[in-house]
């Protein structure tokens, strides 16, 4: 095997070599081979990421919107035509299936597309005579230099809730990618660089929370957006608004299913399995609770219990996988230790997918589809955000406790609700306080041109990812109130 390249920054149109003392291994999660390493780069390199992007603000943000986009048309192309590597990239570094990966790229192109209509979303408003003879006129313009702290879920979407907008709308921007999947933002950064963008609009630097803090703190930097856990987003949230910062910060969840009697037992079988397992668990919108209502029990537990066992586990690569392994082995440990936590909590292991074996794949970080019956909710599993292919089983009797269960939880990212009852889905579409709802739906991901929403612990902030919360996000208001008597002489 060739020895691991270190993985460079890109900071003013130019490929750097870090000057770190410290890399990270970037590894295939199901083959632990080490692929590439990652630099921590110092704080020293996000300023000099951040001058760059503050010296090319000026003239990008006069750049006409129609032109600016112009760019991200350019990119859209580039993206089509990089499909497959960029998609085979994600489940090289990040493990999910390839089709997963085709999914992922596909949501980021949306967004690319979206932001294309920045010279309609980005207008504001006027109008004449608020007083006799004076108009009053609302413009947005942009705030200048941006950032994103990415996660490794999702290393070639979730970059793109924010960067098309933020560079539409006449921002610079810098990603730092999660330092577990650097791979998937190089190639698309090489892409950028294509596109022949200008000097300084935008910028890659790798790192871990060295780099964090420095973009926290930098005053040049003037929103950030983030997603990850909710430990980290409170973090990032309340040191970046201390510093006077837009900051928008997606955070954990625990997303339940109700399963109501009257609903359709095959498909809904499907698709909470493939809510709870896909991606190996590893989404903020992965099913991580199904709450059965009623008769529905027996039913949905035999039925799901068997989709579960059944799943094909293994290398996202290979053709049949229809689950890939966990991040890393810090991942797999955590997955396993929890799972003997809700059984000590007194949860029947109902399906267990610890320590499994898979073939030509024993060194990868495997966890197979796994589900806990007869949870607490009380208890501190029914709480936890496992983050792994782990589905907890509670039953309760009405709608009525099945909403009172969602929203005695702590978070508030996706709510689901599976049922043929129209009156059934309006009630739980009106009472669930979550911000995403989905119904008969098992990951309610919102299209681009819709916000990303979420709730209580799983957001921080006002303004969320994608469509007119990001151009609103990545603009500042400005009111202008003007007279113009037509009785002054002009003085020259």
């Amino acid at each position: 095997m060739e020895k691991a390249i270190a993985l460079p920054n890109y900071i003013n149109n130019q490929w750097c070599t870090s000057s770190a003392t410290e890399f990270l291994d970037v590894i295939n999660p199901a083959t632990a081979e080490v692929v590439a390493k990652v630099p921590l780069s110092p704080a020293s390199e996000i300023e000099q990421a951040t001058q760059a992007a503050s010296e090319a603000f000026g003239s990008w943000r006069r750049i006409p919107p129609t032109e600016r986009v112009q760019y991200l048309f350019k990119l859209k192309n580039l993206l089509e035509e990089h499909f497959e590597d960029l998609a085979r990239t994600i489940t090289l570094e990040c493990g999910k299936t390839l089709a997963e990966s085709k999914g992922e790229m596909r949501r980021a192109i949306e967004n690319v597309e979206v932001a294309c209509g920045i010279p309609m979303m980005m207008q504001g408003t006027n109008l004449e005579d608020i007083a006799r003879g004076i108009d009053e006129i609302m413009i947005r313009q942009p705030l200048g230099v941006c950032a994103v702290i990415a996660p490794f879920n999702f290393p070639g979407m979730i970059p793109f809730w924010f960067l098309p907008y933020a560079i539409a709308c006449g921002n610079t921007y810098i990603v730092k990618p999660s330092e577990k999947v650097p791979l998937t933002m190089q190639k698309v950064f090489q892409l950028l660089e294509k596109t022949g963008l200008p000097q300084g609009v935008v910028n890659l630097v790798n790192g871990a929370k060295e780099v964090v803090d420095a973009i926290l703190d930098d005053p040049k930097i003037r929103a950030i957006s983030f997603v990850g856990s909710t430990p980290v987003a409170k973090y990032i949230y309340s040191r970046g608004a201390a510093n006077g910062k837009r900051v928008q910060c997606q955070g954990g969840a625990k997303n339940p299913l109700i399963v109501l009697p009257d609903a359709n037992l095959e498909m809904t079988t499907r698709i909470a399995a493939d809510s709870a397992f896909g991606c190996a668990g590893q989404r903020c919108l992965a099913a991580s609770i199904a709450v059965t209502v009623g008769e529905a029990r027996r039913s949905f537990t035999e039925a799901i219990a068997e989709t579960a066992q059944k799943r094909v586990v293994g290398c996202g690569l290979d053709s049949g996988v229809e689950m890939g392994p966990v991040i890393n082995a810090q991942s797999k440990t955590r997955i396993e230790s929890l799972i003997q936590q809700g059984a000590d909590e007194g949860a029947k292991v109902l399906v267990d997918g610890r320590c499994p074996s898979i073939p030509s794949y024993e060194k990868g970080y495997f966890v197979r589809p796994t589900i806990l019956q007869n949870v607490d909710p009380s208890g501190e599993i029914a709480r936890t955000e496992i983050f792994g292919p782990v589905l907890s089983l509670i039953h309760v009797e009405t709608i009525e406790q099945a909403i009172a269960l969602v929203n005695n939880g702590q978070y508030g990212n996706m709510a689901c609700l599976f049922t043929s009852s129209g009156a059934a889905a309006r009630k739980f579409r009106y009472e669930a306080e979550a911000g995403n709802i989905g119904i008969n739906i098992g990951v309610a991901a919102p299209m681009a041109f819709f916000p990303f929403s979420g709730w209580k612990e799983s957001f921080f902030g006002d303004l969320h990812g994608q469509s007119n919360h990001a151009v609103e996000f990545f603009t500042q208001t400005k009111v202008v109130v003007e007279r113009w008597p037509s009785n002054w002489s002009r003085q020259f």
